[in-house]
């Protein structure tokens, strides 16, 4: 996973994901105007094993992550100097999730991305939906909808870690590594909503598995 090289800049070509555009409008009778991302809606779920009580994580190494731990003035360089700024600077620790990209329930969509990224065989049934939410509200606004999820260790496959070329590691944390990980000042390499994903665990599910 951190095994990366030959990283430089490039303009970007016409992307399947990430289609830039400007919105313009009048506000109170003045002309504005926002720059803008056109993506794809998303869901992530909170994975927890009830087997041995740990929260379900996936790790991967996340380009955006990666470039802005990179100065300003080493960004634009022929080739970007990885001694300098290691892969792991990029590494992100986040819940399972993926982007709503076929024409499939929302819930459908969940339940694989357990599978392919976690290696969890979980019925549709045992997923339950939490909330969506709007994500990236600078530049997308994209809708994202969260699910809870328990898992055995009898649920295990031997998938997980992603298809194609997706390198995830599968990570897992105690009830008190969490805790400890939702009150460190940080910075985390983390998204906002796999913190929010954190917080509602502690408060809603938690106590059951402290017994």
């Amino acid at each position: 996973m951190e095994d990366v090289k030959n990283v430089y800049i490039s303009p970007l070509p016409d992307s399947p994901y990430v289609k830039p555009f400007r919105l313009n409008y009048t506000q109170n009778g003045m002309e504005k105007n926002w720059d803008l991302l056109e993506v794809h809606d998303s869901v992530a779920i909170i994975v927890f094993n009830v087997t041995r009580r740990v929260m379900i994580f996936v790790k991967q190494f996340r380009p955006a992550i990666y470039y802005n731990s990179i100065h300003p003035d080493d960004r634009h360089a022929s080739i970007i100097d990885t001694d300098k700024y290691p892969a792991r600077n990029g590494i992100a620790l986040e819940m399972c999730a993926g982007i709503i990209d076929k024409n499939k329930p929302v819930l459908e969509i969940a339940r694989e991305e357990v599978l392919e990224e976690c290696g969890y065989d979980v019925p549709s049934s045992e997923l339950q939906r939490i909330i969506s939410y709007r994500s990236g509200v600078g530049v997308q606004g994209a809708l994202q909808t969260l699910f809870y999820c328990e898992v055995t260790d009898e649920m295990k496959t031997e998938q997980g870690g992603g298809v194609g070329d997706e390198l995830i590691e599968v990570v897992e944390m105690t009830i008190s590594q969490i805790e400890e990980m939702v009150s460190s000042p940080g910075p985390l390499c983390s998204p906002p909503s796999c913190l929010f994903a954190l917080m509602w665990f502690l408060h809603n599910k938690a106590d059951k598995f402290r017994k």
